[in-house]
């Protein structure tokens, strides 16, 4: 096999330099003997941007995903950019290549009747008698959380940190500050507003927190509830409600948000104002949910649909 004296180097060089494990350079060496292999009389370390190109396609006619295509590419480029800065090479042939950009994947989505089922369950948690007042309070906190996260689509990280004058204001917008300092407006429903003034009206009988400035206290070093914590809860509530833990997360339930929105017919640029997303792009991960409504909608009202 055409490993090379320049791939013996390369190798020693992540090892020495950069600390590479064991595992990392058995990796980096079954990548570039596969392209060595794939070169055939070429020599490794004499190999241009055209040979390059063709083991990516060949890369793709064997059935790699991208990940896999991308990794390879990556060893590719530190090889070449090593005997570029050691002088082995006039030049680096994958200077101009980039990696086969990833296939957006669809995020898992929650029915609407799955989340019904779980804002219901945490509901009656509410209802039950509790061993003490902050098990209570806790029952209460649940559903004030996955009402307003159902409602708003709210990252975890904005929902956690809400400050209790959220629920104070008898408004149905609340202003949240998103990623970059942006701030926008998000509507609340009226299930959402009653749980949260019912959550804190308890909060304030049990004398718990009443100093606190978040909506969602804790005593914890963020003096709010952590998103991990909220997502434990979240996965025993679906349990609790029958549901695939590993299907719940604060993360799907705000893709439910959205795609439950484009179902009911919202408009695109509402939902990405909504979520936050700087980039309509990112909100195009939900046109599926657009494509689906728009087919049955041809199906059920074309004229030919009928024949």
């Amino acid at each position: 096999m055409a490993t090379g004296f320049d791939l013996e180097n390369f190798l020693e060089m992540l090892a020495a330099e950069r600390g590479a494990a064991e595992n990392t350079l058995a990796g980096y060496r079954r990548d570039l003997e596969d392209f060595s292999d794939f070169l055939g009389r070429t020599k490794l370390a004499e190999a241009n941007s055209d040979h390059i190109s063709g083991y990516m396609s060949d890369l793709t006619r064997r059935g790699f995903a991208e990940t896999s295509q991308a990794r390879r590419l990556s060893a590719l480029k530190q090889f070449y950019k090593f005997l570029y800065s050691e002088g082995s090479r006039q030049d680096d042939p994958t200077r101009t290549l980039s990696a086969p950009k990833k296939r957006g994947s669809l995020p898992k989505v929650l029915s609407m009747d799955e989340v019904d089922r779980l804002i219901e369950t945490a509901r009656q948690q509410t209802k039950v008698s509790h061993k003490s007042a902050a098990a209570a309070l806790r029952a209460q906190r649940m559903y004030t959380l996955i009402e307003v996260l159902y409602a708003t689509g709210l990252r975890v990280s904005e929902l956690v940190a809400l400050p209790v004058t959220a629920a104070l204001r008898d408004a149905r917008l609340i202003e949240i500050k998103g990623k970059g300092g942006k701030e926008r407006l998000v509507p609340l429903s009226h299930a959402a507003q009653s749980a949260m003034k019912m959550y804190v009206g308890l909060r304030s009988a049990e004398g718990a927190y009443e100093n606190s400035p978040w909506l969602f206290p804790s005593h914890g070093g963020s003096g709010h509830l952590t998103r991990q914590h909220f997502g434990r809860d979240l996965k025993d509530l679906a349990i609790a409600a029958g549901l695939d833990a590993s299907k719940v997360s604060p993360h799907v339930l705000r893709h439910a948000f959205a795609s439950h929105l484009l179902q009911n017919g919202a408009d695109l640029r509402v939902v990405q104002q909504l979520l936050g997303h700087a980039d309509i792009s990112t909100t195009q991960i939900y046109t599926h949910v657009l494509d689906e409504r728009l087919r049955e909608l041809v199906e059920t009202a074309h004229p030919l649909a009928r024949k």
